[in-house]
């Protein structure tokens, strides 16, 4: 029998950590990460992580796994929630993957493409072009090399942007092909995935009430002391959403009220990014997570017990 394994996922401020925290309480489940910045040590308050209190509730993982100089992938995720899960298995208890990062929730349930590995020199390459010339013309040149996966890649994400083109260029073989070769059905948990979701204005208040809720807890403090570290701008910790805005606060070349200002705008694009992401997803159950908490709750507890949901949620 496969491990069953309740994921919650959805865009940023939505509140899946507070789903994910009233679940684990009610099902005695444990937390594991899939947030693609918690992993690294010193990005707290703008990364929203848990805080000490809540991990004093719930036991949480993959939080804290790497500096943020430290390049992490979706591979070493997939390694180091499978072993988590499999500890929270271990003990008779209910693994609870809550995050928004969605490469890394489809690694986990569904496998990785096979596609080829970093080439060192082609990304420093292409990551030149971005600096010089903007990543619009990576996106332009993507979609000559690889249509489908421009289609999907918004035009400013650089990262997904270069790892196409490198992928490209490195092996001749687009990766949208790679990936649909693949086709993801390497399936090793029993997985049910809630969806949180709120309404794009109600979103957009959340967003712009927590960015002020960050800056009162120290965000800037916490950007200076990574400076103060010698943690580079490029580091790839700091590719977070907001840490590039506040640094640039921290460095004296935009005022604070500026830099909040972009820190919200770049948070609302990249909660539509992951709305387009979760929606393309197959099998998510979407919730409002105060509205439809209690029906939320009964088919989260009705898969733990059965391993079938009530599915009274929307589907994707």
């Amino acid at each position: 029998m496969k491990p069953r394994v309740l994921c919650i996922v959805g865009p940023t401020a939505t509140g899946k950590s507070a789903v994910a925290l009233m679940l684990a309480e009610r099902l005695d489940g444990e937390i594991v990460s899939a947030d693609s910045r918690q992993v690294y040590r010193g990005l707290d308050v703008g990364t929203a992580k848990p805080t000490a209190a809540e991990r004093a509730r719930v036991p949480h993982h993959c939080l804290d796994l790497v500096d943020p100089e430290e390049p992490f992938d979706a591979a070493r995720f997939r390694a180091a929630a499978a072993a988590a899960i499999d500890d929270v298995v271990s003990r008779g208890r209910v693994p609870i993957v809550a995050g928004g990062t969605g490469l890394y929730v489809r690694a986990l349930l569904r496998g990785l493409c096979p596609a080829p590995p970093c080439a060192p020199a082609i990304r420093a390459a292409l990551e030149h072009v971005a600096a010089d010339e903007g990543v619009a013309t990576l996106h332009r040149r993507l979609a000559i090399v690889d249509p489908d996966a421009a289609a999907r890649i918004a035009p400013r994400d650089e990262r997904r942007i270069v790892r196409a083109l490198e992928v490209g260029l490195a092996s001749g073989v687009p990766l949208s092909r790679w990936q649909a070769e693949h086709g993801f059905g390497d399936l090793p948990y029993d997985a049910l995935v809630i969806g949180v979701a709120r309404p794009r204005d109600e979103l957009d208040a959340r967003i712009g009430a927590r960015a002020d809720a960050m800056i009162a807890a120290g965000f800037v403090d916490e950007v200076r002391a990574l400076r103060a570290r010698g943690v580079s701008v490029g580091a790839p910790g700091l590719s977070a959403v907001g840490y590039r805005e506040m640094r640039a606060c921290v460095d004296g070349t935009l005022p604070l009220d500026d830099a909040r200002a972009a820190v919200v705008r770049a948070t609302r694009r990249f909660a539509k990014r992951q709305r387009t992401w979760f929606r393309r997803e197959p099998d998510v159950r979407w919730y409002h997570p105060d509205h439809d908490f209690g029906a939320l709750a009964a088919d989260a507890a009705e898969f733990v017990l059965t391993g079938r949901a009530a599915l009274v949620g929307v589907a994707g």
